[in-house]
């Protein structure tokens, strides 16, 4: 009885000391765990069209348009009526490269690869949107810069 006792008592200092550790907790939602904070307007697709830097070798390019309504399922790609090797010419939209063609072994193909076939999983769309947290990213170009002056 004793044990049962005591462990009851446990509890309630336990669940006592989360009660008051909840509301004192910093969390980059800026409140308090239970709460709910009201949702922020959708920021804008930034759809400008001009082709943005990219920060490291390999990088897939991020999309500078709206792709809102965009369909990309097994039987269509929308991305593809402007970025097919066929529809540059006319789109004037940069061509998929060339290895969206290859297969896991390299090997060429003559249609899209279907581990490249779904856009989205690698290119995003840019945001005008303000950061949540602070970024300290250096690109790969300034920081082999910084380091060649250092020495």
């Amino acid at each position: 009885m004793k044990n049962f006792i005591s462990t009851c008592l446990s509890l309630l200092i336990c669940s006592a000391s989360f009660a008051y550790a909840a509301d004192n907790i910093a969390t980059l939602r800026g409140e308090a765990l239970d709460k709910q904070k009201a949702p922020s307007a959708i920021p804008k697709v930034i759809n400008s069209d001009i082709k943005q830097v990219r920060n490291y070798p390999m990088q897939p390019p991020v999309i500078p348009h709206t792709t809102r309504g965009y369909e990309v399922n097994l039987n269509n790609n929308k991305c593809m009526a402007c970025h097919s090797r066929e529809r540059t010419g006319e789109s004037q939209a940069p061509m998929v490269s060339v290895t969206h063609f290859m297969d896991r072994e390299g090997n060429f193909l003559a249609e899209l690869s279907p581990r490249r076939y779904f856009c989205n999983q690698c290119h995003v769309n840019q945001f005008d949107a303000k950061p949540e947290v602070e970024n300290t990213f250096v690109d790969m170009h300034t920081l082999t810069k910084r380091n060649s002056q250092a020495k």
